[in-house]
């Protein structure tokens, strides 16, 4: 069900530090790093088809609990992806960032849809396709 969790920090290099080795218990390798379109550093710790990211929030306001935090849920196609945003949307959801669809990036190539519950919790809907 879940892709990723996304956790927001104010001290990216401190985060980086702490998880490559907190992680490392796990068998994970140090965080891959990328910096999005926007310019904040978001850090990758991927460990047997999950991903658990640290990133600098993207709106630019401190990192709080929920702050930057993302949960991403895996979907089984791009249209999966479109439905869960536009049934999400429909029921009270608020839309956010790009449009549903096509990603290319160092983190490879995906659909995504991003929204807001109704509580204000960030949302993802995730196909990956490498």
């Amino acid at each position: 069900m879940f892709s990723h969790i996304m956790i927001g920090s104010n001290d990216i290099e401190r985060s980086k530090r702490f998880y490559n080795i907190v992680l490392g218990v796990f068998g994970t390798g140090e965080a891959v790093v990328n910096i999005n379109d926007t310019g904040q550093t978001r850090l990758f710790y991927i460990n047997k088809g999950s991903t658990f990211c640290v990133t600098e929030p993207i709106n630019n306001k401190p990192a709080s609990i929920a702050n930057g935090s993302t949960i991403g849920f895996a979907c089984d196609s791009p249209e999966q992806v479109k439905k869960f945003h536009d049934v999400a949307v429909e029921n009270g959801a608020t839309s956010i960032e790009d449009l549903p669809g096509f990603r290319d990036n160092s983190t490879g190539k995906k659909h995504l849809c991003y929204f807001l519950d109704p509580d204000g919790h960030k949302i993802c809907g995730m196909y990956r396709c490498d």
